[in-house]
């Protein structure tokens, strides 16, 4: 029995070497009861009988001698209730499979952090925080590359490029914010309060960005810049969400990458303070960067110490 599928199964109480009720109880303990029915049957009519079956999940009761007309019928009704059970059960699966292609998506779309908020408030609230690392990435020389070279060569070198920065944005524990054209721009310390060196993890990852770039086929050079201090972050936006974060930080995080050297993490005076025990950095001079007049700025040449 337990090898084959079944919809309905006659059984009856008194059985030749065993106990109809106890079968009954067995096939309630194994689960059996959720994808079949059963109908007792027994020339037994005392109440406690049909009583003991109907609370151990028996569909119905048939007295003996049974019914042609009456089987046909309480056999109908079981098979119908069964249908509905399956198609229930059905509906629940996909309900569920939908569901977790929907979570995936979300996850897909916004941090863990963020999701998991949004899933049981409904609502994301903004926030400021104020030891935030952020990294920038440019690709030196795309635009002349893409003039070069068909669209679908662009598309696949900057999947490749950019999967990469994915990884080990993973693997160093910085946030993948987004992607601008051919600029990667991500953070850290933005869901670990207890970072106090998220610049750290910024140049470790541009570090192994840098050497992942040159291991590709493009061998793209890169321009990173590192800055770290404060950000206000949040989701903007009712039908396409996105995680984003503003601020002076951010601001000034880009213009150090466009004031970077090509092949170098380039890191502001905060950011070094957070990642000197750990590298060595070298002052590049003083630059002129936009809202924030002459800063003296550092690439990191060694390490880790």
């Amino acid at each position: 029995m337990w090898q084959q599928e079944f919809d309905v199964i006659l059984l009856d109480v008194l059985l030749p070497d065993s106990d109809g009720i106890a079968v009954l109880e067995e096939l309630r303990e194994k689960g059996a009861l959720e994808r079949l029915s059963v109908l007792m049957i027994s020339a037994v009519e005392e109440t406690s009988s049909v009583a003991a079956c109907i609370e151990r999940g028996a569909e119905d009761f048939l007295p003996k001698p049974v019914s042609p007309a009456l089987l046909r019928a309480r056999l109908g009704a079981c098979l119908e209730k069964k249908f509905l059970r399956d198609k229930a059960r059905h509906h629940l699966v996909q309900l569920a499979a939908e569901g977790r292609r929907a979570n995936d998506l979300l996850r897909v779309l916004l941090p863990d952090p963020i999701a998991d908020e949004l899933q049981s408030s409904g609502t994301i609230a903004p926030r400021r925080l104020d030891n935030v690392a952020v990294v920038f990435a440019d690709i030196v020389g795309f635009t002349a590359y893409c003039d070069r070279h068909s669209p679908e060569e662009v598309l696949i070198s900057l999947q490749d490029l950019f999967t990469r920065f994915e990884q080990l944005a993973l693997e160093f524990g910085v946030q993948k914010i987004k992607t601008i054209g051919d600029s990667f721009m991500g953070a850290a310390g933005l869901f670990d309060a207890d970072d106090e060196r998220p610049a750290l993890r910024c140049v470790q990852f541009g570090r192994a960005i840098l050497a992942a770039s040159a291991e590709l086929p493009t061998r793209w050079n890169l321009r990173i810049g590192v800055h770290v201090g404060p950000v206000v972050g949040g989701v903007v936006g009712t039908r396409q969400y996105i995680f984003d974060i503003w601020g002076d930080t951010v601001n000034t995080a880009q213009r150090i990458e466009q004031n970077a050297r090509v092949g170098q993490v380039c890191v502001s005076a905060a950011a070094r303070r957070q990642v000197e025990p750990d590298y060595k950095t070298e002052s590049i001079g003083v630059s002129e960067i936009k809202g924030k007049g002459e800063t003296e700025l550092f690439v990191v040449v060694g390490g880790p110490n």
